[in-house]
């Protein structure tokens, strides 16, 4: 039997209106983790990654984002294991969040959210196992797994 190919979602192209305000905005309130920043003749590529996770996002001047209006991009979801925390941590930063909404009990039904400068919009949902049991571990981490 054939092993099963990964396939893995690891870039999200996010449609933004200034390069510059959203690499800003996502590195110094957000907290993603600036990958890269490249231009050339060509094109302007930034990546930024949220810490643990193993999908980034994208913004920049390649066709396929400027195909897409900015502010588009909706219900892009994170998930962190306290969701309260991560809520204050944004608004120390100056980020609009909502307040947090409890849809149940469980792991998993707490959640709040907020937008980019262009509104793009942000669901932040706590898994509380997530602390205990990252997606990536800690060891994993770094820009491109090195």
């Amino acid at each position: 039997m054939e092993k099963a190919l990964d396939w893995t979602l690891e870039v999200v192209v996010l449609p933004v209106s200034d390069l510059e305000r959203a690499k800003a905005f996502y590195r110094d309130q957000v907290g993603f983790t600036l990958d890269h920043d490249t231009e050339n003749e060509h094109m302007h590529v930034i990546q930024l990654t949220p810490p643990g996770s193993g999908c980034s996002i994208v913004i920049g001047t390649l066709p396929s984002q400027n195909e897409m209006k900015p502010g588009s991009m909706r219900g892009l979801q994170l998930v962190v294991a306290d969701a309260e925390a991560a809520r204050n941590e944004l608004i120390s930063r100056g980020v609009e969040a909502s307040e947090l909404m409890v849809f149940g009990p469980e792991d998993g039904g707490t959640f709040f959210g907020f937008a980019d400068p262009d509104g793009n919009t942000w669901a932040v949902q706590q898994l509380k196992i997530r602390a205990e049991k990252p997606l990536i571990p800690l060891e994993a981490r770094g820009r491109f797994g090195a």
